[in-house]
């Protein structure tokens, strides 16, 4: 199983990265798989310790992958690694073993602290689909356009019955970054055939 996760991750200088992930979920181990290169994966092979945040604000997921990274932390409380302060709950964790990969190396890891800091009410249709158009915004140079288009379409149904302004924002900044994609490769023209 995969949950949608918010990774907190401390660099050698000690600067907090936090990014958006799906934990990969075996019974009580949690595997992380960082794709190379990624400020998380160079984090993880300095220091082997995570921490995995659970929140429903979905503007850390859509920030994250817009440019806004400004989210207040505070120190973990076993191990050297930074929570989020809007966290829901967390669990802290350390690598117990990697499997290397040339495109996304897996560290294996188990729940060495785990706290709930407020109760967990369920996500609304717009919060999920939020977090839907942040793994497309993470994949604008993978997928079709069309595709993306396509889906980016069909949550925005989802948004406009059934969001807060949290999600209303949230959707703004991603879409957002989806017309610029766009945009930048409508102003480079289509790539020349090779010869």
């Amino acid at each position: 199983m995969i949950r949608e996760s918010i990774i907190t991750t401390l660099a050698p200088s000690g600067e907090v990265h936090i990014a958006p992930m799906g934990v990969i979920w075996q019974g009580e181990v949690a595997t992380l798989a960082p794709f190379r290169p990624s400020q998380t994966l160079d984090n993880l092979i300095a220091s082997p310790v995570a921490v995995i945040n659970h929140t429903d604000d979905v503007r850390v997921f859509a920030g994250c992958l817009t440019g806004r990274r400004d989210f207040p932390v505070r120190p973990a409380d076993r191990i050297c690694g930074a929570v989020l302060v809007g966290a829901l709950s967390h669990q802290e964790i350390s690598v117990e073993s990697v499997e290397e990969d040339a495109q996304r190396p897996r560290f294996r890891c188990r729940v060495v602290h785990e706290v709930a800091h407020a109760p967990f009410r369920g996500f609304n249709r717009a919060q999920a689909a939020v977090i839907e158009a942040a793994i497309l915004v993470s994949r604008l140079e993978l997928l079709p356009f069309e595709k993306i288009e396509r889906e980016m379409a069909y949550l925005a149904i989802a948004v406009g019955k059934t969001a807060g302004p949290i999600e209303q924002e949230a959707w703004s900044w991603l879409a957002a970054r989806v017309d610029e994609f766009r945009d930048r490769a409508q102003a480079a023209g289509p790539e020349e055939e090779a010869p």
